[in-house]
């Protein structure tokens, strides 16, 4: 490049434009022996490229360069730009004493328009080290003299950042009028990095603002536009993560974390970027039940941040630290003093995370039983309750909940909980995805926790069942948001399903996949991202749950039992005959233990010639009912049951407990889910559906027999099994019963699926239906296999099912002998033919098969869910 002045000068606003056609103009310039003048730009212009996207090391050896070439071109201004860069580039590389001097002298020498930029980026590094105040001040001098130079740039950048102090301080509003203002200024340039920044910006606006899904989308599209410039985007990771953890995915955060470090440290990154991505990962090891990983993080980012002078961020990261180190086991006296520090510091920090230091210290306390020392730390945290982001408040609360427990108020920790979970209801509400909604419930975990506690303490099984039913299965209280009719989210799918059945059939045909796998997932997250911006819907619906109501609709006949678990033991809360009874049972881990070894018994008989085995898994079953009904299974009567476990029991197959084995039996996710699924009424008309998918060891014999039954059914098979056809005909129908091998993928649920003839039938599809079929019954294996996630909530096919008008299904939680399931499905129609609820139907279609181990556990790994 050997253009005139202008024209080098022009490289610096270049820079954050086009970043990578910024940095081939800069190394042109020096190739051709330029001028002091011309040379200090472009080594600048490569400091600044190398200082956000390259190796600081670099960075700092190209502007002490510029430095030096400013200084022999005897500008005074072009010195202190420069000096400027170098400043910000040495407090990012960890040497914030060396950079803080850069930037002083810097506004020392700069003049005017000149200075008034350099304050904007010395208020940037006060902004990184924590500084807010400076930070707000140097941006209260610079933003009038870059108004009144006409500078839109850089004003426009001053507003970002003013903003983003704001943020810090937990002043939204403030915040949300800068970014404004700044957004219309970016508008008439062609900054496409700033302009990408300012949309990250936007998105961090929109998250303190509790709109989780604004915010993904808006992230996601600053991540689109940062890729389009190639250039990487370590700050997006860090408050992608921040959101990721609001939003449950804290597993997900803490990969994005680690893998931004991983990059960082390849390319010899900022220093700073690294110990802010060092504390998200902290954070989200954390929330993620890791303390391990969580201490570990948060220790090397409390050295770095110490290193740096970054006291903001230093007493961040221990917070997170002493919570790890609680959430790991350690409880003392020097543990509540450190958390008690760490509370005033962050206190007189003006930070808005200060109550969670204190609820900390009051729980150390609490911990080590002294209740006095807690109570000043209780009641400082719980002031958050009253105001702010849903998070804070339920913070507030969690204090309050434990304020009025260690004052042995039941009634203060059951209204505390109601008032912190109605909180989160209202957040969870703003989610539009089923997948977030119940992801979110982790966050009322405690509060449901110690709501449980106190109804149990209190002697009242009728309130340990409220509390029991106040959070579970929440997310199937209402219909989930329905996808949007995107273009772009359905070309995704249409071409995910495409992949995907290519890449089955190449399997199939003993070749390796790679490139088709790599394919699939790509657009898995592009599905995933996609359904994660919608916005939730409010709902009118009332759903208080009432006792006298379930009663009323059990009568005399019906049992219901309602498993609790509270501190880590089985309650077992039996209803019906107008009273509800309490019973304890086994310890909740030995009972997951139990399941899984009759999962494994289930499978091993799915096989011929595994006779032998069945003993083994009846004396597992008796055990089972052991922990899990204890004397409760002799109160029974001889009427149905139905079953409401907690998420992590889903897969129990409980028509093999003795006690159950010969009755009517259903599982539902709640007794508010079963009372939804009872009051349930039918389509008009009652339309059949028969669906046979390909690949079955049997032909899906069954749906062959069941056409000749029901004469007037649609049956799709072949071509006509396609996706769209499907759930055409599924919407609305009557009764739908789907021969078609199933997958549950423990990776990413709501991608379970059938196998369709052009590919996979995901939960994402069935979420697309105005209302599911009122019965339907799923012949596949793993159709009744659930992901517990959130407090307890659970993602699968058959609850994908459930909120949009299914009444009843019919699901198997095991793998089963294809040749083995066609007679139960056959004797099962039959049941329903004469009239007879699933349950029922499903019971007697059992009696009917014969007596061998590969009949009856066939039998027993299907389950009936619902009412219907």
């Amino acid at each position: 490049m050997t253009a005139g002045s202008d024209a080098v000068q022009d490289l610096l606003p270049l820079v954050f434009a086009a970043p990578n056609e910024a940095l081939t103009k800069a190394e042109s310039v020096l190739r051709h022996r330029p001028e002091p003048l011309h040379a200090s730009v472009a080594h600048q212009v490569i400091g600044i490229w190398q200082r956000d996207f390259g190796d600081l090391r670099l960075a700092l050896r190209h502007l002490r360069r510029a430095r030096n070439w400013a200084a022999r071109a005897g500008s005074a201004d072009r010195e202190a730009d420069v000096l400027a860069t170098l400043g910000v580039a040495l407090v990012h590389s960890g040497r914030t004493r060396q950079g803080l001097d850069a930037l002083g002298q810097g506004v020392r020498r700069g003049t005017g328009h000149t200075r008034a930029r350099v304050l904007f980026r010395r208020a940037y590094c006060w902004w990184v080290l924590g500084h807010h105040k400076e930070a707000l001040e140097d941006v209260r001098r610079a933003v009038p003299v870059l108004r009144q130079a006409g500078d839109v740039i850089w004003t426009a950048r001053a507003l970002t950042l003013r903003a983003t102090v704001h943020l810090a301080l937990g002043a939204v509003e403030r915040a949300e009028a800068d970014f404004a203002s700044a957004e219309d200024l970016w508008a008439v340039t062609d900054q496409e990095h700033d302009k990408a920044d300012a949309v990250e910006s936007r998105g961090l606006a929109a998250f303190r603002s509790g709109d989780v899904p604004a915010a993904l989308r808006l992230l996601d599209e600053a991540e689109e536009r940062y890729a389009k410039l190639g250039t990487p985007t370590f700050m997006l990771s860090i408050r992608r993560c921040e959101v990721l953890m609001a939003a449950g995915l804290a597993a997900e955060a803490l990969a994005e974390a680690d893998t931004a470090i991983a990059e960082l440290d390849s390319i010899g990154g900022q220093s700073t970027r690294k110990a802010e991505l060092l504390l998200a990962a902290a954070r989200a090891a954390r929330q993620a039940d890791d303390p391990a990983t969580a201490t570990a993080r948060a220790g090397l980012a409390v050295r770095l941040f110490a290193g740096q002078r970054r006291t903001w961020w230093e007493a961040h990261a221990r917070l997170v630290l002493l919570g790890a180190r609680h959430a790991a086991g350690k409880a003392s006296r020097r543990l509540v003093a450190d958390a008690a520090a760490v509370a005033e510091r962050l206190t007189g920090l003006g930070a808005p995370t200060a109550p969670e230091a204190y609820l900390l210290a009051g729980r150390i306390a609490l911990d080590l039983g002294r209740t006095a020392d807690a109570e000043p730390y209780l009641a400082v945290a719980a002031r958050s309750r009253r105001g702010g982001p849903p998070l804070a408040r339920m913070t507030g609360w969690a204090a309050q909940a434990l304020r009025a427990r260690a004052a042995g108020s039941t009634r203060g920790v059951l209204e505390a909980c109601r008032r912190g979970l109605a909180v989160l209801d209202d957040h969870r509400m703003t989610l539009g995805a089923s997948e977030l909604r119940a992801r979110a419930t982790a966050q009322g975990a405690e509060l449901a926790a110690l709501a449980q506690q106190a109804a149990l303490r209190s002697g009242g099984p009728r309130r340990l069942l409220v509390w029991s039913e106040r959070w579970r299965a929440t997310v199937l209280s209402a219909p989930p948001t329905r996808p949007p009719a995107d273009p772009a989210l359905l070309s995704h799918m249409t071409a995910y399903r495409e992949i995907a059945a290519r890449a089955e059939e190449t399997r199939m045909e003993g070749r390796p996949v790679p490139a088709l796998e790599r394919e699939q997932r790509r657009l898995e997250r592009a599905i995933r991202s996609r359904t994660l911006h919608m916005r939730g819907e409010a709902h009118d619906d009332d759903t208080r749950f009432d006792v006298g109501r379930l009663l009323d609709q059990l009568g005399d006949v019906v049992r219901l039992v309602e498993l609790a678990v509270v501190d880590g033991r089985v309650q077992v809360l039996l209803c019906g005959q107008g009273r509800v009874r309490r019973f304890e049972a086994g310890r909740l881990t030995a009972a997951e233990t139990e399941a899984d070894h009759v999962q494994a018994g289930l499978r091993r008989l799915a096989h011929p010639g595994a006779q032998a085995r069945l003993p083994l898994v009846e004396a597992a079953g008796r055990r089972l009912e052991e922990l899990l009904l204890g004397p409760a299974a002799a109160h029974l009567g001889d009427g149905p049951v139905v079953i409401v476990p907690p998420g992590r029991l889903h897969r129990v197959p409980w028509a093999l407990l003795p006690s159950l084995r010969e009755r009517v039996v259903s599982v539902s996710p709640s007794a508010s889910s079963w009372l939804r699924a009872r009051e349930t009424r039918p389509p008009w008309g009652g339309r059949k559906v028969l669906v046979r998918g390909p690949g079955l060891a049997t032909g899906g014999a069954e749906v062959t027999r069941l056409a000749a039954r029901y004469s007037g059914a649609t049956v799709l098979e072949h071509r006509d099994a396609s996706v769209p056809r499907v759930l055409a005909e599924l919407d609305g129908a009557g009764l739908a019963h789907i021969a078609a091998h199933g997958t549950f993928r423990t990776d990413g649920p709501m991608f379970s699926s059938l196998r369709m003839a052009d590919g996979p039938l995901i939960v994402h599809d069935f979420e697309r239906l105005g209302r599911s079929p009122y019965r339907i019954i799923l012949s596949c294996c793993d159709t009744a296999r659930f992901a517990t996630v959130g407090a307890d909530e659970l993602l699968g096919l058959v609850t994908a099912l459930l909120p949009l008008g299914t009444a009843g299904v019919v699901a198997c939680s095991a793998p089963v002998n294809d040749e083995a399931v066609v007679p139960l499905m056959l004797a099962l129609h039959e049941g329903l033919a004469q009239g007879l609820p699933l349950p029922e139907a499903l019971r007697d279609a059992r009696a009917a098969m014969p007596d061998d181990a590969l009949h009856r556990a066939t039998g027993w790994a299907f389950t009936a869910f619902g009412a219907a």
